[in-house]
């Protein structure tokens, strides 16, 4: 059982941990686009795919990432967090989902067995958790927490954008973009996690 402690903790995914399989993807601009309300649409069939997939080897599946609220300009990217018995096992359900476009990115042991893999088409970052893990608690409610509190949705949406400019003007990564973006996201969970009785 996840513990409120274990919820609220910020953590720092460890660099040295972080193994990518493969050559990194090549540097792009960081782009972020007004919200489309076919991104719903396009997780639910993505969804679907992975259930034929992997059958009762799916625990959970959320659509998560800012595509997942309502109004909020994103990445166009996908993001869905899947819940498998154990994330670490990946001969458990890697090769059906390789089946389906997907390429295995990432492996971060130390960060909950975190595995992220991608598919282009359509754009789809798939995040593979173990049960209970922290992480994907805190995805779901930082997610829900947008989508009924207007004020902070529009705080992050205007935080995403200055952080797109800012690491394209520096010539950034992804990971530059998301640091940039990390204080206004703790806050935003600060408050939320408070508002839960959770602090």
């Amino acid at each position: 059982m996840t513990t409120n402690e274990e919820i609220t903790r910020h953590e720092d995914a460890d660099p040295d941990d972080a193994t990518w399989v493969g050559d990194p993807p090549p540097a792009a601009p960081i782009i972020v686009v007004d919200y489309e309300t076919a991104w719903p649409t396009v997780f639910e069939v993505v969804a679907g795919r992975i259930r034929d997939a992997l059958g009762d080897r799916v625990l959970g599946l959320e659509h998560v990432g800012s595509t997942s609220v309502p109004g909020l300009a994103a990445k166009p990217v996908i993001d869905i967090d899947l819940t498998v018995v154990d994330s670490s096992d990946e001969a458990a359900y890697l090769p059906p989902l390789e089946a389906m476009g997907f390429v295995l990115l990432i492996r971060e042991p130390k960060w909950h067995e975190h595995r992220c893999l991608f598919m282009d088409d359509p754009r789809t970052n798939l995040h593979v958790w173990c049960p209970d893990s922290p992480e994907a608690i805190r995805h779901r409610m930082f997610r829900d927490w947008l989508r009924t509190h207007p004020d902070d949705l529009a705080l992050y949406a205007a935080t995403k954008r200055a952080s797109a400019a800012e690491s394209n003007s520096a010539g950034e990564e992804v990971m530059g973009y998301n640091l940039r973006k990390q204080p206004v996201i703790r806050d935003i969970l600060d408050r939320m996690f408070a508002a839960h009785g959770m602090l």
